[in-house]
């Protein structure tokens, strides 16, 4: 098996070189709207410091927008109302951003003009460290011949469909953790409330970078609220009371710029299409059908299905539960959404597959099973207990 982990290790590697190569050609200037709104965002936090959350265009006074909107030829360039994914508030008295301020933030991290770049090489450095832990934890080769192939398929997907947005490169990156962390939670970690914590804050702190990313969360809270219902222990109080408030603290940045923005930390700037009611249209479904993404939907489906009836410990069974109704609950949100992307399924199929595969790389067969037993219980486990 050293064989082979060596073998797509250079793989990985060689795929992780590709993508740097593409990626060093890239232009900030690409005719994409929603790109202007994430590098604004940056050029203010570099400005104003932490006052850059507030995105009023009463703040361009340097024409930095004007001259990103002329760069790609935008018609009505020097009309600053009529820049794309910018919106009046609710009392008319301002003129603001609508995406979430993540993104733009992570964009400053690195200097102007040379900031999507660095944003996405560092991105895919990291998801092909992730390809590489668990390439190197499977014990087993069904998790070594899936580590192999999602772990390619992972960095592969980190060109087509992360360049879509500027917004998905941090996503991805929030996603494999949050699924390592998931994993961990389920077979046999101790320091279980610590996990918690962290996925709450990892699924919160996902929606500063895309606002849909909140939906990730949906399994999350009906898996623990559910285990709370149920059994009515301290513990799955407990575990679903960190959850909410880490959540919620995740959350934090949206509602600052929310609160700056809109004038209510809970009301968003977003309008029109974005927060049209749930209905199901024909033409979105087909070209979901017709899209990459729907492939991805069927392997993480019939993987889950895989992994729960062949788990060896209730642990991992439970994760697929978790997993499932994720998949479901997103899945049902974005097929009654009027619009349709080419990634906008990708965060939660992502979060998915790092999950199933971090189950599969850090569990083992009946053996392994036995062995995790003496860890401590699991939350499955720890809810059957209560029950007696």
């Amino acid at each position: 098996m050293r064989a082979v982990k060596v073998f797509f290790s250079i793989v990985f590697l060689a795929i992780l070189a590709s993508n740097i190569r593409l990626i060093s050609h890239w232009s900030e200037s690409r005719g994409v709207y929603d790109d202007i709104c994430y590098l604004r965002q940056a050029h203010l936090f570099q400005r104003f410091g932490w006052q850059g959350l507030d995105t009023s265009l009463a703040r361009e006074t340097d024409g930095y927008l004007a001259a990103r909107l002329r760069s790609i030829d935008f018609p009505n360039w020097n009309e600053p109302t009529r820049a794309p994914c910018h919106t009046q508030t609710a009392d008319g008295s301002k003129w603001v951003m609508t995406p979430p301020p993540g993104t733009g933030f992570a964009l400053a991290l690195f200097p102007e003009g040379f900031q999507v770049v660095p944003l996405y090489a560092l991105a895919n450095v990291i998801i092909a460290g992730f390809a590489l832990y668990g390439l190197w934890r499977a014990r087993e080769p069904a998790s070594l011949a899936l580590a192999a192939v999602f772990g390619a398929l992972a960095i592969t997907f980190m060109i087509n469909p992360t360049k879509a947005s500027y917004s998905m490169a941090p996503t991805m990156v929030v996603c494999a953790l949050a699924g390592l962390f998931t994993a961990r939670l389920f077979v046999g970690d101790n320091r279980r409330l610590l996990l918690v914590a962290a996925v709450g804050i990892l699924l919160g702190l996902s929606a500063s970078f895309r606002i849909a990313n909140v939906i990730l969360s949906a399994g999350y809270f009906l898996f623990f609220g559910l285990s709370f219902l149920f059994w009515r222990s301290r513990e799955t109080f407990a575990a679903s009371l960190v959850l909410g408030l880490a959540f919620l603290a995740g959350l934090f940045p949206v509602f600052a710029a929310n609160l700056v923005n809109s004038g209510n930390p809970l009301v968003s700037a977003y309008g029109g299409q974005d927060t049209a009611a749930p209905s199901l249209d024909p033409a979105v479904l087909l070209a979901y059908l017709r899209d990459t993404q729907f492939p991805l939907i069927v392997f993480a489906g019939v993987w889950t299905a895989l992994l729960w009836r062949f788990a060896n410990h209730a642990g991992v069974r439970q994760l697929t539960l978790l997993v499932g109704a994720n998949l479901a609950l997103n899945l049902a949100f974005f097929a009654t959404h009027p619009v349709f992307t080419p990634y906008y399924i990708i965060p939660v199929l992502m979060l998915s597959l790092w999950t199933l595969l971090f189950a599969a790389v850090l569990t083992r067969g009946p053996q392994g099973s036995e062995a995790h037993k003496a860890d401590g219980p699991r939350p499955s486990e720890m809810l059957s207990r209560t029950s007696h």
